[in-house]
């Protein structure tokens, strides 16, 4: 086996050299000075040699740190440059990325236009919870929930979010729910991504904070899981009307009492601040960012 130096290292060492300086190189690469200190730390122990001479707000790199790079730096050139290259021929795939409630609710309802518009487009979808790392994974854009700060990142909004309350008609109906103060008759469905139902009690309803406490509660990982319980007739569930369209469309869904909470986060199309997308990847922001204008798909 080839015993290859920490990759990870190299392309730290790189930066830091280009850019002699340990914080442009951070910057550059979106992570802190100090990560790109631990990385030159394993360089220098796997190479067994001292690659920077550190002082006091300045690093300086040795005679041996100068040699390295340029020897290897034409290497690390033409990998970025057949990465590049081999990126560029696969024009019309797109890799996105969002949470799967997103996914399920608003996306799929959608995807059949997209695909009808960009017929070429090579469209691979990657639903999960976890957050997509554009310097290490294949990912050319992700929808992410958040407050659109996040300065590794160009993210375009979507739409604000807020939250509302969602029940059955016929849930509404039996447990008499026609005010604010009602739903203690009811269970709150909880969703981890809008855990907002102490907030919306205390903008829209008259109760103290221990009856609030009191009503009966059931809690969920997803907003797909709550949305389904609280349409299956189990309770109240506090979520997105972008995730509760096709419901509400076909009368499984109402608001039983009024109250639209406005949230600070909102669905961003993101990618990595420094990567400009491919032809195809920036056909599919320009029709999310589009799509998420027009009123919800029957």
């Amino acid at each position: 086996m080839i015993p290859y130096p920490p990759l990870k290292a190299l392309v730290a060492f790189d930066a830091a050299m280009r850019n002699n300086s340990f914080s442009l190189a951070a910057d550059e690469l979106c992570v802190t000075p100090g990560a790109i200190g631990q990385q030159i730390q394993k360089l220098e122990a796997w190479l067994g040699v001292t690659l920077f001479v550190r002082q006091i707000r300045q690093v300086q790199p040795t005679e041996a740190a100068t040699a390295y790079w340029q020897r290897i730096q034409p290497a690390l050139a033409r990998i970025a440059d057949a990465s590049h290259r081999l990126r560029q021929n696969r024009q019309q795939g797109v890799t996105l990325s969002m949470p799967p409630s997103f996914a399920a609710k608003w996306f799929t309802r959608r995807m059949a236009e997209l695909l009808t518009r960009h017929p070429g487009l090579d469209l691979h979808l990657n639903a999960s919870v976890v957050l997509v790392d554009f310097e290490r994974e294949a990912v050319d854009l992700a929808i992410r929930y958040f407050n659109g700060r996040d300065p590794g990142l160009n993210a375009a909004l979507m739409f604000q979010d807020e939250a509302r309350p969602y029940c059955t008609p016929a849930y509404a109906a039996a447990q008499q729910l026609d005010s604010p103060e009602s739903l203690t008759q009811a269970s709150l469905l909880v969703t981890t991504l809008q855990p907002h139902w102490e907030r919306w009690f205390s903008q829209f309803s008259t109760l103290t904070p221990a009856a609030v406490a009191a009503i009966p509660r059931i809690h969920f990982d997803q907003a797909l899981m709550a949305i389904e319980a609280a349409r299956q007739g189990h309770g109240v569930v506090l979520t997105s009307p972008y995730l509760t369209e096709a419901e509400v469309a076909r009368g499984e869904l109402i608001e039983p009492v009024p109250g639209c909470l406005p949230l600070e986060n909102g669905y961003y199309v993101v990618h990595h601040h420094q990567q400009t997308p491919s032809p195809a990847a920036q056909q599919v922001r320009n029709w999310l960012l589009e799509a998420a204008t027009r009123p919800g798909v029957a």
